[in-house]
């Protein structure tokens, strides 16, 4: 039996194409996936709005969903796209929740346990809970982050425009490492010695008035909570800029957030650069060391659209009653 003690208000999960109590346990231990990490997943969000909750960007979602089972060589699916974004919704009705974190996960299931899944069906299962934004309110005071050592994955070595599960163990052991000395998140450079992304979430720069994003060339998974902010950004007057970002670039900008679905757009005021292994690696502090006014605003205006609140982009909504 398992508590939702860390899930809260999850009462049912969604498993191909039925409800169980989110204490039930159904899974056999010898499942593909758990050893080998042969999965794909995206994180999802519900925001409440004036005509209930509505989850954002979920075609976005499902499509990538797709797209990485098929890096995964998951040839033959259990569900159409159509199905899974109808089972996103049911899960949030069935658990009634107004706000949440969905994750579905597509896997390698129990059949054998050579490192070549032959025998193993392909399965689907989705969780919703009600989650807050993932660097807490670290990530509204601003995030003291630490460039690591470790370089991120290459691209020359895996497509890093797909969302698999054994790629996170990376992310995994350095935001432990991170946190265990004493910052908040994690920066990884490319192999090329440039600003890749978070464990979890992309990198973007304000500087003159210029959002700055890098692209899939640099190592990184180009996230839907980026791709939006790029759009949102000439709202604000802001120009944009999709080119590779160096750690000056980083220290010298005028503001700096994390960004995705899981930590939404998170300020980050200070960074320590541990990539050289100094004893005393130098920390830089970003703009003013408080979170920018731009980056403020950015925030603001995608809880205006998360939230039902801008007509202009109810088209990224997929409401839940509807």
């Amino acid at each position: 039996m398992f508590s939702n003690t860390h899930f809260s208000k999850a009462k049912k999960y969604w498993y191909m194409g039925k409800f169980y109590d989110w204490s039930e346990p159904i899974f056999h231990p010898m499942m593909h996936a758990l050893h080998y990490g042969t999965s794909t997943f995206e994180g999802i969000r519900a925001y409440l709005t004036p005509h209930g909750p509505a989850i954002f960007r979920l075609k976005e979602h499902v499509d990538r969903l797709f797209h990485s089972a098929s890096v995964i060589k998951m040839k033959v699916l259990p569900f159409t796209k159509e199905e899974i974004i109808q089972a996103c919704k049911d899960v949030i009705r069935e658990n009634g929740l107004d706000q949440a974190y969905i994750r579905p996960l597509m896997f390698y299931s129990y059949g054998n346990l050579g490192l070549v899944p032959s025998f193993c069906p392909i399965e689907l299962l989705i969780g919703a809970w009600e989650w807050g934004a993932y660097l807490g309110e670290t990530g509204d005071k601003g995030v003291f982050g630490c460039i690591v050592p470790k370089r991120r994955i290459h691209i020359s070595q895996l497509d890093l425009s797909a969302k698999l599960g054994g790629v996170y163990v990376q992310s995994t052991i350095n935001g432990l490492e991170a946190r265990e000395r004493g910052y908040d998140e994690a920066i990884f450079l490319n192999l090329e010695g440039r600003i890749a992304e978070g464990p979890g979430e992309n990198i973007c720069l304000i500087k003159n008035n210029v959002l700055h994003a890098n692209s899939a060339s640099e190592s990184v998974l180009e996230g839907i909570t980026r791709s939006s902010l790029l759009e949102i950004a000439p709202d604000l007057g802001l120009k944009t800029l999709i080119a590779p970002i160096t750690k000056e670039d980083l220290f010298s900008a005028d503001e700096a957030f994390y960004c995705g679905t899981a930590a939404e757009i998170s300020p980050i005021t200070k960074v320590a650069d541990l990539s050289e292994k100094l004893e005393n690696p130098p920390v830089y502090i970003i703009g003013s060391g408080k979170p920018g006014v731009l980056t403020m605003k950015l925030a603001e205006a995608y809880r205006q659209i998360v939230t039902g609140k801008n007509p202009k982009y109810e088209k990224w909504l997929a409401y839940v009653n509807k």
